[in-house]
């Protein structure tokens, strides 16, 4: 069985085809493939698979699966590698714009040549079912903004955004002294946050940009995070700290981040996210670790 691994930032994936796995993905097998010592290696695993037919339109299906097994409704980075990835296997036209199938709904990638890619990352709303508002006071229960949180001993105020997936966006004055093994998971699993949520420090730089360092839900510090940067430059929008579109700044690089007007929708504003992916290697499983992911090696090998 082959597979490709690909990164955006820093933040890298293996992707896999469903049609070519020889038995179902479980999540010990989604473990053991991640683990960057005796797997392959990897933030997670992006599964190509054919439309359900929920989203009319969509050449394809992606879902996400994290390194500890559990599956994610939408990645940013995630995205423009898979977008070209299928360009890589002859599945798009280069310069093309398409429509993936995703737990989020459809997103919607355009190849801009040269490894970048511009995604239509849907909107970025300021309250769902991804979080508990019935905790919160009734006035931050239509957008819930810079509103307070105490995790680890520590007394916070954060901004939500939901991009498909739950960010918990924290402004402090230096993002690289946040403890964040110790801050980042109580965060993830707060009460507050029915499905566990993605935690994002960010501060306001004197040039207008925005220095963000991430916890991933299910996977911890990243090099980076696409739907984090995304919802970073919806909050940076919002809180007056920026202005659209908004260069974030992540320990992997920059992502663009552009942030539509109000324009009296009820769920949110529309963004987008433009920056790079590319391929790192593609790499045929071994014998010894197809069994022990369980897997029958195919015949002649």
């Amino acid at each position: 069985m082959r597979l490709a691994k690909w990164h955006g930032l820093g933040n890298d994936y293996l992707v896999v085809e469903e049609a070519a796995l020889p038995a179902p993905l479980t999540t010990e097998a989604i473990v053991l493939l991640c683990d960057r010592h005796r797997g392959v290696g990897s933030d997670g695993i992006l599964l190509r698979g054919e439309p359900t037919g929920a989203v009319p339109g969509a050449v394809t299906r992606m879902r996400i699966f994290n390194p500890d097994g559990s599956e994610s409704e939408m990645c940013g980075n995630g995205i423009r590698i898979f977008a070209l990835y299928l360009e890589t296997v002859g599945a798009v036209a280069a310069a093309s714009e398409f429509t993936v199938e995703t737990l989020a709904g459809p997103i919607r990638p355009r190849l801009l040549g040269d490894g970048m890619v511009r995604v239509d990352m849907g909107r970025a709303r300021f309250a769902s079912a991804n979080i508990d508002l019935a905790a919160l006071p009734a006035a931050m229960r239509e957008a819930v903004v810079e509103a307070p949180v105490t995790a680890a001993g520590q007394e916070f105020t954060f901004t939500f955004v939901d991009v498909g997936n739950p960010h918990c966006i924290i402004v402090v004055g230096d993002p690289a002294a946040v403890d964040l093994p110790v801050v980042g998971p109580a965060i993830e699993r707060h009460p507050l946050f029915p499905k566990r949520t993605n935690v994002e420090f960010i501060r306001r730089e004197a040039d207008g940009t925005v220095t963000m360092r991430v916890w991933e839900r299910g996977v911890g510090e990243t090099q980076a995070c696409g739907t984090g940067a995304t919802a970073v430059g919806a909050a940076a929008v919002r809180l007056g700290l920026a202005e659209s579109p908004v260069t974030v700044h992540l320990l992997g690089g920059d992502l663009v981040i552009e942030v539509g007007e109000e324009d009296g929708a009820s769920d949110g504003r529309r963004v987008f996210k433009t920056g790079p992916a590319e391929e790192i290697c593609t790499c045929e499983l071994s014998d010894e670790l197809l069994r022990r992911l369980g897997w029958p090696a195919p015949a002649g090998h």
